[in-house]
């Protein structure tokens, strides 16, 4: 369920009263915790707290955490440190677990997977930002709860958590005791969310000019994804081609580089892609250039000619015409209806 209130684990405040009671969130990083994911949504809370960006500790109080305090490298190789272990889990109203590039590792801390459980019995919300639902999905905690996911790590979330439903339609999920992000600057958008429950939108809106952002982008906003679902395909080259590809939608790679990362031979890969999709790798780039084109014509109000540069195609006319051969009509009948 989307945007579900908490289950009676904590109401929101009103602003008057949050001096005395403060916030309390504790944020968890995981190893190859990603950068923007972490310090967007503690950026939020900082300047939330107080007025003038002065960063005290005031309507917030945030603690950052790591297994056994540990120094924990980001996923662009900056050491965070001066990091306290796991606090007693009665210190907080959230927890916020903050993944990265380590969400391939099927062997979770028993440590972390133990303490998120138990903050979980205590009635503590938890929040994935980025990989870290991984975390707590390893946990045993999510239950039949939907979680938000990055389109770009769905198929490995499936892959380890097949029986629970993931969402790449939504920047973030509340389900109550969980609330998950896709990551990146969607954790920006889920911290302003939990300031507009607890504080009001006047609150959010301070951390939001502060930011220099413009506006607070609501939890059902598509996430900007070109995810090609690969469910019914069994062929794991073709699997790690499509992800190939995705990578490098900007920079379509040459049939034989996809071929030589799948371990295939440039013919080999067209009779696989032929046989699953009944397509061309080449005409899988162009569909996720259209798909992201879809989603830049709903989503933004950008120019058709701009979205038709911005997805690679030489002109607005160009784009138009391959709009409408996958979509039915052009962009700018869509965008009208």
């Amino acid at each position: 369920m989307l945007s579900e209130r908490p289950d009676s684990r904590i109401a929101a405040r009103p602003q008057e009263d949050a001096p005395s009671a403060p916030l309390r969130v504790g944020i968890v990083l995981l190893h190859q915790f990603t950068l923007t994911a972490f310090a967007g949504f503690l950026d939020v809370l900082r300047l939330a707290s107080d007025y003038g960006g002065n960063s005290r500790q005031i309507l917030i109080r945030w603690r950052v955490m790591s297994v056994d305090g540990a120094p924990r490298r980001s996923s662009a190789g900056t050491l965070q440190v001066e990091l306290t272990d796991l606090g007693d889990v009665g210190d907080f109203d959230y927890i916020a677990v903050c993944g990265g590039n380590s969400y391939t590792n099927t062997t979770p801390s028993k440590k972390l997977s133990a303490w998120l459980v138990q903050a979980y019995k205590h009635k503590v919300i938890l929040l994935g930002l980025c990989t870290g639902t991984f975390a707590i999905a390893q946990a045993g905690i999510v239950g039949n709860r939907a979680v938000c996911v990055h389109w770009n790590v769905i198929e490995e979330f499936q892959r380890q958590f097949p029986t629970i439903k993931c969402n790449v339609d939504n920047l973030f999920v509340d389900a109550g005791a969980l609330v998950t992000c896709a990551g990146s600057t969607a954790a920006i958008d889920l911290a302003l969310y939990l300031l507009t429950r607890h504080y009001g939108k006047e609150k959010a809106q301070q951390a939001l000019r502060h930011m220099m952002l413009h506006s607070i982008r609501p939890a059902r906003l598509p996430q900007a994804h070109f995810y090609i679902d690969l469910d019914q395909v069994s062929d794991l080259r073709v699997h790690k081609a499509v992800h190939f590809i995705e990578q490098r939608i900007d920079d379509f790679p040459s049939v034989s580089s996809i071929a030589a990362h799948v371990g295939v031979s440039p013919r080999q890969l067209e009779r696989i892609f032929k046989a699953a999709l009944n397509t061309t790798p080449a005409a899988l780039h162009r569909v996720m250039r259209l798909q992201y084109g879809k989603w830049l014509v709903t989503n933004t109000r950008d120019s058709i000619t701009e979205i038709a540069l911005s997805c690679g195609f030489s002109d607005s006319s160009h784009f138009a015409r391959e709009f409408k051969l996958l979509f039915g009509e052009t962009p700018r009948t869509f965008r009208g209806g």
